[in-house]
């Protein structure tokens, strides 16, 4: 039987991010049951949601759309490292999540937020996008700064911290799509 695909979204698209460092530490710790994939949503550049259609329609005329749409759909379970901006997610990740609809329908999600809060409120806000496109959000970690996580990126996770991520592969993989499902 096939191993769950596992896709890994780095949401941040600033030029001094830290983004990659948190998903460097996910992507470490990603069991042996998953094949994983790594999308950075910089070098993805979506531009700001431009199809003429709705993404419902599932008609999409830009062929990074269709890309973005090939990635989501090879995907069996998908892990959102994500920055808190003022209490909320940022632009880029919602703009990658609206670019799309059918493809989330069903598609578990976990969430690996960093901030001040461990992204707690930027979580919140988020699950409710995720859970209107139809996705199964599974909880994950938080790092905060100042005291899992440094300034500039330094992980120095705690021990419920790995906990928690490694609770969150395991729901990701117990609830991963199937080929059937897609």
């Amino acid at each position: 039987m096939a191993r769950p695909r596992l896709s890994v979204v780095i949401a941040s698209t600033r030029p001094h991010r830290i983004g990659h460092h948190v998903a460097d530490w996910v992507t470490r710790q990603v069991p042996d049951g998953f094949d994983l994939t790594v999308h950075d949503l910089r070098e993805w550049a979506l531009p700001l949601l431009d199809e003429p259609e709705q993404p419902s329609t599932g008609i999409y005329t830009h062929e990074l759309t269709r890309r973005w749409s090939a990635a989501m759909r090879a995907t069996d379970a998908l892990v959102l490292v994500m920055p808190e901006y003022n209490r909320g997610y940022n632009a880029a990740l919602k703009n990658a999540i609206d670019y799309l609809y059918a493809e989330w329908e069903g598609l578990p999600v976990g969430c690996v937020g960093y901030g001040w809060y461990g992204a707690s409120y930027a979580k919140d806000a988020l699950r409710q996008t995720l859970e209107r496109v139809k996705m199964t959000v599974v909880d994950g970690p938080g790092l905060r700064f100042e005291h899992t996580l440094s300034q500039d990126g330094q992980v120095d996770a705690a021990a419920e911290d790995d906990a928690a991520l490694a609770a969150m592969f395991a729901e990701l993989h117990a609830s991963a799509r199937t080929p059937l499902d897609r």
